[in-house]
């Protein structure tokens, strides 16, 4: 046999294992699908509409979600949370943070309509938003009992 043939050959062979692999991995998957005797057409139009009757709500809730995932911004929405309104330099001092650290995260928050501001004087104070108020108060109770951990 020539050195080409046996090439070939072993060639062949090794795309014949990664064919058998890929076929396995293929079967596999189609034993991970959903079987069902019957599907509750009633139940899934259901549940379509309720989705798609909630979706802003969805958007609101991730958006807000989202933002407080972040340790320091959630920091801060429960310390507006808890004392109504604060400047950035009560929260910067609170947080032991710079200013400037504290205002970009304020900044976001603002952006995405999760804190609101007032001006008196020379100091602008934050606060929560009344609906976010609401959304994370449950949340914020979780924290404040201390039972976070309980819970997981």
């Amino acid at each position: 046999m020539s050195c080409h043939f046996i090439i070939l050959k072993e060639f062949e062979l090794y795309l014949s294992n990664c064919l058998n692999k890929q076929i396995d991995y293929l079967c596999a998957m189609d034993n991970n699908s959903c079987i069902r005797q019957q599907a509750d057409i009633k139940q899934i139009n259901r549940c379509k509409d309720r989705v798609s009757e909630l979706n802003g709500s969805f958007d609101y809730l991730s958006n807000g979600l989202e933002l407080a995932g972040n340790n320091v911004r959630l920091k801060i929405l429960f310390l507006l949370y808890e004392e109504k309104r604060l400047c950035v330099c009560d929260i910067s001092d609170i947080l032991g943070m710079t200013i400037s650290a504290v205002s970009q995260h304020l900044r976001k928050l603002k952006d995405r309509k999760l804190i609101e501001t007032e001006r008196e004087a020379q100091t602008i104070f934050h606060s929560l938003t009344k609906e976010y108020e609401k959304m994370l108060k449950p949340f914020f109770k979780i924290l404040d009992e201390n039972k976070i951990l309980e819970t997981i």
